[in-house]
């Protein structure tokens, strides 16, 4: 015969408690929620910036990072959760984390795509342990009432990466220095 107490029931709930927040995924809606970001991203992107939809039809694979959160006061980071599409599928998700350094105070989230215009670029990309975006990558920005900025040298180049949808204290969002990392959502 078991009697609850207080003291059995305060044990028995911390001894549970680390166990139901070790959730691992299985079951869980996250690679929905996911998609379901990235297509309401890809819509805001094609929508705003219309030589996106060009980008996306010439690219091996697409990634797109729906919401990045970065904050800093000093030492700063950010973080987000994307998905990687060719021809429209999602085929990986990932995850995207950066750390800054330096004079920065302020909040700011935003959305990105990297454009993988080579087929080398996206075997790279997809089978690299950690990848990490750096100099290799040519940005896209919005020039003149929406119109994207870029050229046939642009469309050559093996990653193009897009910001977009920023919103926040922090100016200059880019997405150099973060790394990506395969996730199981």
């Amino acid at each position: 015969m078991s009697i609850l107490t207080r003291r059995n029931f305060i044990l028995s709930t911390a001894a549970t408690l680390p166990l139901a927040a070790c959730g691992n995924g299985i079951g869980s809606d996250a690679g929905q929620r996911i998609d379901s970001r990235v297509d309401s991203a890809i819509d805001f992107m094609h929508t705003n910036i219309p030589y996106t939809r060009e980008l996306s039809e010439n690219a091996q694979g697409v990634l797109v990072m729906p919401l990045i959160t970065e904050a800093g006061f000093g030492f700063g980071g950010g973080y987000g959760r994307g998905a990687l599409r060719i021809n429209g599928a999602t085929v990986d998700y990932y995850s995207s984390a950066q750390a800054t350094v330096g004079f920065q105070i302020g909040a700011q989230q935003y959305a990105h795509a990297l454009f993988f215009m080579t087929q080398d670029a996206l075997r790279d990309f997809r089978y690299s342990s950690g990848w990490a975006a750096g100099a290799d990558i040519q940005y896209a920005v919005n020039r003149e009432g929406g119109n994207l900025g870029t050229s046939t040298t642009n469309l050559l180049s093996p990653v193009i990466g897009v910001v977009f949808g920023q919103a926040g204290l922090i100016a200059g969002a880019t997405v150099e220095g973060q790394r990506y990392t395969r996730i199981l959502p």
